[in-house]
């Protein structure tokens, strides 16, 4: 009788120990809200809108406890429209991260999938679209810089150090999984330094892609290379880079950071950022954006947050089109509960008066998921409320 006794407690230990060493957590987020813009292509609009601020999703995350300070770690997580329930990122089950690998206490971790590249990882989270305080609407034009991760990376191997004293690094590269090594692939660095209040962040990618023809690869969902059925600009290659700065002291954190974009081999902006039926050309070989962007963040109660965002885009798009854009996003957000808040959020966007090659007017285009469109004038004001739930 002993015996059964103490070996039923012993399976039971043993149970417990291996359901203590692995886990698999659901998890989520579900944004939805009502948008007023001012212009679409000449006429005022009420839109209700999914993900205006951060994309819907769900995903599941996983650990097992391998010993040693080692675990086996993945993560799949799908993006999706609340409005319909379509999948997001060109119809993908798990377009958001899909990805395995292995974490060390000691050394870093490594993963392998599609995932989000070092300026994602290091440079956005000091920006308002990089957080909850701003988010998709509030990306620089176009998101030119990838702040707000329009483009995920396919085919991506990721290391990620641990924290030393503050300090953390990174870097990926994403296969174009062809025998045409070097086009449609990509590369990516970054660091960020926690100082006390202050913390610093810098980050570098890379693109290289085949524009052969009038067709481009990483447009093309049947390619297997690294940024397949989405891209943000058709360039041959596109070298971003940035850094900032957040410094907090009691209630408030402010930030500033700057971006810059170069293109070579230019031939245009995709029809799902610049807001027109077709993608918009640029009038040269090359084109340029550089950014610099000034934040807020404002807790006046434990439940209630002010923030707000200015930033200048300089750009270049060839053949003297030089347009500048002024972007200002106000947002106040309430805490119902820990995992449930409602916001009201404005933002505005003037660009200076600037032709295309072909002659037309640059209008101002905010991002956003969702049906949305260009202004026909040289200016755009959009108000959302919206309510978010976490899960």
């Amino acid at each position: 009788m002993y015996k059964k006794i103490l070996t039923t407690a012993v399976l039971a230990a043993i149970a417990g120990a291996a359901q203590a060493q692995s886990s698999v957590t659901l998890y989520g987020l579900i944004d939805a809200g009502i948008t007023y813009t001012n212009n679409q292509n000449g006429h005022s609009a009420w839109q209700m809108r999914s993900g205006t601020v951060n994309g819907s999703r769900w995903g599941l995350r996983g650990a097992e406890d391998l010993g040693g300070g080692l675990k086996a770690i993945f993560t799949l997580e799908n993006g999706f429209s609340i409005n319909n329930g379509t999948f997001g990122q060109s119809n993908r089950m798990f377009g958001r991260q899909a990805f395995v690998g292995l974490a060390s206490d000691q050394f870093g971790a490594v993963t392998l999938g599609r995932q989000y590249d070092s300026v994602v990882d290091y440079v956005a989270p000091l920006t308002l679209t990089g957080s909850q305080y701003g988010g998709t609407i509030a990306a620089h034009p176009f998101d030119n810089d990838n702040l707000n991760n329009s483009v995920r990376f396919n085919n991506t191997v990721k290391y990620t150090s641990i924290d030393v004293s503050g300090f953390k690094f990174g870097a990926t590269y994403s296969f174009s999984n062809s025998t045409d090594f070097a086009n449609n692939r990509a590369y990516s660095f970054g660091a960020s330094y926690n100082y006390g209040p202050l913390k610093f962040a810098a980050g570098y990618l890379q693109l290289n892609n085949d524009v052969s023809g009038t067709n481009f690869q990483g447009a093309d969902a049947t390619k297997a290379g690294a940024q397949t059925g989405e891209y943000t600009f058709a360039a041959g290659r596109q070298r971003t880079f940035g850094g900032g700065v957040n410094y907090a002291f009691g209630p408030a954190t402010l930030g500033v950071v700057y971006t810059q974009t170069n293109l070579s081999q230019a031939i245009g902006i995709s029809a799902g950022q610049s807001g027109t039926a077709n993608a918009t050309g640029f009038g040269g070989n090359s084109a340029r954006f550089q950014n610099i962007e000034g934040n807020v963040r404002y807790a006046l109660t434990p439940a209630l947050t002010l923030a707000g965002a200015y930033t200048y885009t300089r750009a270049n798009f060839g053949s003297g089109v030089n347009p500048n854009y002024n972007s200002v996003s106000l947002q106040g957000d309430y805490l119902l509960s820990k995992r449930t808040d409602v916001y009201l959020q404005g933002d505005y966007q003037h660009v200076s008066s600037a032709k295309w090659f072909n002659g037309k007017s640059v209008g101002a285009f905010m991002n956003g998921e969702g049906s949305s469109a260009a202004s026909s004038t040289q200016s755009q004001v959009a108000v959302t409320v919206g309510m978010r739930h976490r899960f």
